[in-house]
């Protein structure tokens, strides 16, 4: 046990001391703008008191600098979906290293990567590696430009993100430094809507390249939407795009479309494809692929053409956690353990009469979690409180987003600390504030215009 964790009566134990974290935080800011890589990532996000800086992690569990240990969810932004440092997986990214990370022509183990993709994403007729979510969204809308000759691209409003490319990010509030033509070209529908979209449609008669939506999040599809939205597009001679950065090798190992029944035109992958190592790969019919390659009569399109996008290592680490999707009950647990962690969460917000104000959503595989206050309004001190109780007894949980390594030890962990902090989340609406109970300023969003 690490001094800084006070043993509790019941066996847990608090953290209580967050100094090396603390000290790292003041210097950090000085060298990278914002603190982090990834504004999801960056203080602002977090508590006051919280691991600032993490040094390792095994499974599901985390140590910070200052060596206190958690039950991490989330998982490296959804990217972790076996486990921090996953034996086989890290075996035999270091095999491949062994042979070299990177060469002036192909390496066979590219097109071994893609064709174990293709064996499980059946839509996947082609495939083109890189290393992030928008870099392949990007590319899809590329294509579709060029397959179409159109310039918009529609993109369903109930996701929170796609890219940081200038397309999406100039929708959000945090547009600084985007060029407004670019964010013209970008018109919204909302999701299980299809009349929303079918507006778009007619207000943009033949200009509309592109269809770009998640298969789901919070909310399930509801009667056919999805096949509508693909049938919808083609009648109005648009390309359909399917965003599985999160929903592939989560709701199913053959992504979102293959649980739903459904074959876009394209689709994004990225997050769990390698268990955290930095790899995206856009999949499609070979048609639209295809005018990104060398051998076809049309005009050429410079699609992706990433020195990195190929890196060995991470090629050869995503090919093992394919490999283990296949062969094991990777998503079977993951449903499993989410849904027991949902049905303890329900219990206890039920028990303590605060369901309305604290309550999860989305799929067992996929928990986010939502914090109201005592006037039933979204709220960030709220949702500020409900995290530092959470850390404060050994959870780091900025969504309920569960793993292969996730136990059931640890699920039934989780649900003590959770009714620990909605016991204190139930003082702060009694009292209609936070005040008292939150240490240090709330949490913000992320997409604001000033800071």
């Amino acid at each position: 046990m690490n001094s800084n964790q006070k043993p509790n009566v019941s066996g847990m134990v608090e953290r209580t001391c967050f100094d090396k974290s603390a000290a790292l935080r003041k210097k950090v800011h000085d060298t990278i703008p914002g603190g982090a890589h990834t504004y999801a990532k960056g203080d602002d996000q977090y508590p006051e008191r919280s691991p600032g800086f993490i040094e390792r992690g095994k499974g599901c569990h985390i140590w910070d600098v200052d060596g206190n240990e958690f039950i991490e969810y989330g998982m490296g932004l959804r990217a972790v979906t076996l486990g921090h440092a996953y034996p086989s997986v890290i075996e035999a990214a270091y095999r491949q290293m062994q042979l070299g990370n990177n060469f002036n022509r192909p390496a066979p183990i590219e097109l071994e990567c893609a064709q174990m993709l293709q064996s499980l994403v059946s839509s996947a007729e082609m495939v083109k590696f890189a290393k992030d979510g928008s870099t392949v969204l990007t590319a899809a809308l590329k294509l579709a430009r060029a397959y179409t000759g159109r310039d918009l691209v529609a993109i369903c409003s109930n996701s929170p993100f796609f890219s940081y490319n200038d397309w999406f990010i100039g929708t959000t509030a945090m547009d600084g430094g985007v060029s407004r033509v670019e964010v013209e070209l970008t018109v919204k529908f909302n999701y299980n809507d299809i009349d929303s979209l079918q507006k778009l449609f007619e207000q943009y008669p033949n200009r509309i390249a592109m269809v770009l939506l998640e298969p789901a999040r919070t909310e399930e599809p509801k009667d056919g939407f999805l096949q509508k939205v693909i049938d919808l597009a083609h009648r109005n001679g648009a390309l359909v795009t399917l965003d599985e950065t999160i929903s592939g090798f989560r709701f199913h190992q053959g992504g979102a479309q293959t649980l739903y029944g459904v074959t876009p035109d394209m689709s994004c992958f990225g997050k769990a494809l390698a268990n955290g190592f930095s790899l995206s790969a856009l999949t499609g019919k070979r048609e639209v692929m295809e005018l990104g390659g060398l051998f076809h009569d049309k005009e050429r399109v410079f699609l992706l053409s990433t020195t990195h996008g190929a890196e060995g290592p991470s090629l050869a680490a995503a090919i093992e956690t394919m490999r283990i999707y296949r062969d094991e009950p990777v998503i079977e647990h993951l449903y499993h353990v989410g849904e027991r962690l949902r049905a303890g969460i329900e219990q206890v917000t039920a028990d303590l009469g605060v369901s309305e104000y604290l309550s999860v959503a989305g799929r067992g595989c996929n928990l986010l979690y939502s914090t109201h206050d005592h006037e039933h309004k979204p709220s960030q001190p709220f949702r500020t409180l409900f995290m530092q109780e959470l850390i404060r007894w050994g959870v780091l949980a900025p969504s309920f987003i569960v793993s292969y390594s996730h136990s059931e030890a640890d699920i039934d962990y989780t649900i003590e600390a959770f009714s620990r902090a909605a016991k204190v989340y139930k003082k702060a609406l009694e009292a209609g504030s936070t005040d008292g109970l939150l240490i240090g300023a709330p949490t913000k969003v992320v997409y604001r215009r000033y800071n």
